[in-house]
């Protein structure tokens, strides 16, 4: 569970992160044209698009864990497994 709980910290900090460089950027660019519906709108959709994205990769890593904690689980079992034969 400790670990589950790392991890989502982890993909909360990168979102984070990946936001605060976004609207890091779009200040920093004095050169920009105004902001308009349009780009706010796009905006909009590329940061749900974002977070979907995020979403699925924590799902994909989790499962990914999950599998590969199942496998060093079974691992160990086979390792007493032959040991209690020997």
């Amino acid at each position: 569970m400790t670990r589950q709980k790392s991890m989502s910290r982890i993909y909360a900090a990168l979102i984070a992160g990946c936001l605060s460089t976004m609207a890091f950027a779009q200040a920093s660019d004095p050169a920009a044209a105004p902001v308009t519906h349009a780009d706010k709108k796009a905006a909009k959709e590329q940061s749900k698009a974002d977070k979907k994205a995020s979403v699925a990769q924590a799902k994909a890593d989790k499962k990914k864990t999950d599998a590969q904690a199942d496998a060093d689980k079974a691992n160990a079992d086979a390792n007493v497994k032959d040991a209690k034969k020997q």
